[in-house]
Protein backbone atom coordinates (compact mmCIF):
# COMPACT_ATOMS: atom_id res chain seq x y z
CA UNK A 1 0.00 0.00 0.00
CA UNK A 2 1.30 3.48 -0.87
CA UNK A 3 0.34 6.76 1.62
CA UNK A 4 -1.58 9.39 -0.62
CA UNK A 5 1.12 12.15 -0.26
CA UNK A 6 -0.73 15.76 0.64
CA UNK A 7 0.33 18.93 -1.01
CA UNK A 8 2.56 20.97 0.47
CA UNK A 9 0.70 24.19 2.05
CA UNK A 10 3.22 26.28 2.17
CA UNK A 11 4.32 26.62 -1.68
CA UNK A 12 6.32 29.58 -2.68
CA UNK A 13 2.90 31.79 -4.09
CA UNK A 14 1.55 31.48 -0.80
CA UNK A 15 5.29 32.30 1.15
CA UNK A 16 5.57 35.48 -1.15
CA UNK A 17 1.60 36.58 -0.47
CA UNK A 18 2.63 36.01 3.52
CA UNK A 19 5.74 37.92 3.27
CA UNK A 20 4.15 41.07 1.17
CA UNK A 21 1.50 41.16 3.89
CA UNK A 22 3.60 41.50 6.69
CA UNK A 23 5.84 44.21 5.15
CA UNK A 24 2.51 46.31 3.95
CA UNK A 25 1.82 45.98 7.31
CA UNK A 26 5.03 47.11 8.62
CA UNK A 27 5.42 49.72 6.36
CA UNK A 28 2.09 51.11 7.16
CA UNK A 29 2.49 50.84 11.22
CA UNK A 30 6.07 52.34 10.72
CA UNK A 31 4.76 55.26 9.18
CA UNK A 32 2.06 55.88 11.64
CA UNK A 33 3.91 55.57 14.33
CA UNK A 34 6.45 57.83 12.98
CA UNK A 35 3.57 60.56 12.12
CA UNK A 36 2.68 60.39 15.89
CA UNK A 37 6.27 60.69 17.16
CA UNK A 38 6.53 64.22 15.23
CA UNK A 39 3.35 65.09 16.50
CA UNK A 40 4.24 64.82 19.91
CA UNK A 41 7.83 66.00 19.49
CA UNK A 42 7.03 69.03 17.43
CA UNK A 43 6.11 72.69 19.62
CA UNK A 44 3.17 74.25 17.21
CA UNK A 45 3.03 77.12 19.56
CA UNK A 46 6.64 78.10 18.91
CA UNK A 47 5.99 79.87 15.80
CA UNK A 48 8.16 83.14 14.10
CA UNK A 49 5.56 85.56 12.51
CA UNK A 50 5.93 88.32 10.83
CA UNK A 51 5.02 91.69 12.56
CA UNK A 52 2.79 94.11 10.24
CA UNK A 53 1.05 97.39 11.78
CA UNK A 54 -2.49 97.81 11.56
CA UNK A 55 -4.19 94.75 9.35
CA UNK A 56 -6.34 92.07 11.37
CA UNK A 57 -3.95 88.77 11.22
CA UNK A 58 -5.59 85.35 12.20
CA UNK A 59 -2.56 83.68 13.33
CA UNK A 60 -2.44 79.84 14.48
CA UNK A 61 -0.60 79.82 17.29
CA UNK A 62 0.62 82.52 20.09
CA UNK A 63 3.95 83.50 19.53
CA UNK A 64 5.79 82.30 22.71
CA UNK A 65 9.16 81.67 21.53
Amino acid sequence: MTALSRPRYWTRPRLFALVSVIGVLALFIGANSHLVYVSFASKPDCVLQQNTEGAAIYRAAKPSC
